[in-house]
């Protein structure tokens, strides 16, 4: 019998979406700059909080923050290792508050206490350790005014003005040293700032076309060396060291496939250590022999592609994140000096034994020849012969991401092992437009939404129909932000392709979405406009509604779920809105669900798990997976049906 009329596989037990979407038991480990502690996120009370415990004592955990609505998203050091730094905002508005925390006293201040504002930091130093670089847009909401602030004191000195800017560099002193202004070419110019002062003429510039894949990513310690991410007069990002002196720029790295998308700098020098391009997968090269050593030594040690997330100052110890895929990530301390490396944590050890699957890197060719990066996960059991195809055509979720100005990759990711464990090939693409593959990509994707950029998509369906990995009568597409506008954009523009979506948080007209984004984001509109199309002109607002799927709503026929954020700032509930009442003018089914204290997702546990229950019963009922049993989860959740409840 051959593996293609193989009997199926036994179906692995279902994994409780609890375990993949509720609080992880630990998350984002790392030691302080001084190295006498560590800290990580964990549950209090069953939000996500940081804690804090001696290096040399892990187990005297201590919680050091106190929030009972919203789980804790990012937090850091202050340099001098005295306080925990995070943010947090409010209902899911997206305006950033910066709080700090005494490490020695536990008491919490809020350093910017300011209605309506998003703040941002701008610069830090290991020179100067009790003060920072903010940048606070409570004056004007369209811009972020530089302001120092006295982590000890609270105190804030305005330093400059943010008016036309989109962003500022300083150097260790924290000194403002670049700033960097929209031009009307789609890109950015590059001003010197001398004493607080913007030169009027830039000493730099890019174009649309360079924008983003071009940008400073900040200065050595002693502010002799500039280092660049750069594309101009190339195709990909390389790493450039440029003279500050002289203006003379090096090579310091560069991959034809992907950008530089990431580097280790030493933490008191500010030197570039070690780079990561992304193709297929994350590969770090050494520049530091030292640093190199040591990433052999853990490559050697773990099973899985490895991040530091944190070095001390002296450099002796590391934190380290290893991605098995297969199991649940894992965080390490790596003593330097001695040698060794011992576990820090397991994020979820309750999956430890689960079904978890693998997850294949792959290349798909589009119809007009560009290469897309693409990532497969299938159903346990269902691949005999480890040829990477299933015994048979599986129903498919494709899984689009969002930005669009963003990417897939590979490792350990929740929603492939959700689906994939619920028996249903996952396949996410990584369409023209998406970055981390050069200029060329992302430029392929410009005024290109619900065109070639949904072409991809297509001819990734039809890739995988041909491969004999998904049934062509059961494929859903599924995404949130951009993956829920590509969601709209299958079901209205190609009806009969997807045999379902679900669609989360995403834009239904184009020209409504840019009339409604954050102020905040002004600085880059004009890159929106050339990107997407110009709503200002009769022929860019023409182009914006013909990509938009409430203008086609009516050829819907497939069953539709949407989720929706309330409090939304990047995607205004009204362009879910607005779909489902042009669908209910026409009476065409849709279930639509509300969470009225959410943003752009859904950060709070239990929203996401009720969410995801609402969207693996439907997806049972539509491509015929299994569902576990609700059991309570939209109870527990603030969700609100205001379409197809029933």
């Amino acid at each position: 019998m051959s593996s293609r009329t193989a009997p199926p596989a036994p179906a692995a037990p279902l994994i409780a979406r609890a375990r993949l979407f509720g609080n992880p038991s630990r998350a984002m480990g790392r030691i302080s700059p001084d190295g006498v502690w560590l800290s990580w996120l964990a549950p209090r009370d069953g939000v996500m909080n940081v804690w804090i415990a001696p290096t040399a004592d892990s187990a005297a955990a201590r919680p050091m923050t106190a929030e009972t609505e919203r789980p804790i998203g990012e937090y850091f050091w202050a340099p001098d290792s005295s306080r925990i730094l995070f943010v947090q905002d409010k209902g899911g508005d997206e305006n950033f508050l910066l709080y700090g925390v005494d490490v020695a006293t536990g008491a919490e201040t809020c350093l910017t206490p300011f209605d309506n504002t998003r703040a941002m930091v701008i610069g830090t130093s290991h020179r100067i350790r009790d003060r920072i670089l903010v940048g606070l847009n409570n004056r004007d909401a369209r811009w972020h005014d530089v302001h120092s602030l006295d982590l000890t004191t609270g105190a804030l000195t305005e330093m400059l003005r943010g008016d036309g800017y989109a962003g500022f560099l300083a150097d260790d002193n924290l000194d403002l040293r670049m700033a960097l202004r929209p031009n009307a070419a789609g890109g950015f110019d590059f001003f010197h700032i001398v004493d607080g002062v913007v030169a009027e003429d830039p000493f730099g510039t890019t174009t649309l076309e360079d924008a983003l894949t071009t940008q400073p990513a900040g200065f050595t310690a002693d502010g002799a060396t500039l280092y660049w991410l750069d594309s101009r007069g190339r195709d990909t990002a390389a790493l450039i060291a440029q003279d500050v002196a002289s203006g003379a720029t090096r090579i310091v790295a560069e991959d034809p496939r992907a950008d530089i998308g990431a580097v280790m700098a030493h933490p008191v020098t500010g030197v570039v250590d070690a780079w990561a391009a992304t193709y297929l997968r994350t590969e770090w090269t050494a520049t530091a022999p030292a640093v190199g050593e040591s990433l052999a030594f853990l490559r050697e040690r773990l099973d899985g592609d490895i991040t530091v997330t944190a070095r001390t100052d002296a450099d002796d110890k590391w934190t380290v994140a290893v991605d098995p895929v297969t199991g649940p990530p894992a965080v390490y301390l790596y003593d330097r000096a001695a040698g060794t490396l011992s576990l820090f944590y397991v994020s979820r050890p309750e999956l430890a034994d689960a079904p978890l699957v693998a997850m294949q890197a792959l290349e798909i060719a589009a119809r007009d020849g560009l290469t897309l990066t693409a990532y497969l996960s299938l159903p346990p059991g269902n691949d005999t012969d480890g040829d990477g195809i299933p015994d048979t055509p599986m129903p498919m979720v494709l899984l689009v991401h969002g930005g669009p100005w963003a990417r897939d990759g590979y490792g350990y990711n929740p929603y492939h092992q959700w689906l994939a464990n619920r028996g249903y090939a996952v396949l996410s693409v990584n369409f023209r437009g998406s970055t981390g593959f050069g200029k060329a990509f992302i430029s392929a994707g410009d005024r290109q939404w619900g065109l070639k950029m949904h072409d991809d998509l297509i001819d990734a369906v039809d890739w995988a129909v041909a491969r004999g990995i998904a049934a062509k009568d059961k494929v859903a597409i599924m995404g949130g932000s951009y993956g829920g506008y590509a969601t709209l954009a299958g079901l209205a523009f190609t009806p009969t392709v997807f045999a379902c979506g679900v669609d989360i948080v995403g834009p239904s007209n184009l020209e409504t979405l840019l009339k409604t984004i954050p102020p905040y984001w002004a600085a880059g509109i004009e890159q929106f406009h050339q990107r997407m199309g110009n709503p200002n002109t009769p022929e860019g607002l023409e182009a914006l509604k013909r990509a938009s799927p409430l203008y086609s709503a009516e050829r819907i026929v497939r069953p539709l779920l949407i989720g929706q954020g309330a409090n939304d700032p990047r995607v205004n509930k009204a362009e879910s809105d607005q779909i489902v009442a042009a669908m209910q003018a026409k009476a065409i089914p849709v279930t639509y669900v509300l969470f009225p204290d959410e943003g752009h997702g859904f950060h709070r546990p239990e929203n996401n798990i009720a969410f995801n229950a609402i969207a693996e019963a439907f997806l049972a009922r539509c491509l015929g997976g299994r569902a576990e049993p609700e059991d309570g989860a939209i109870a527990a959740s603030t969700a609100q049906f205001l379409s197809g409840g029933e």
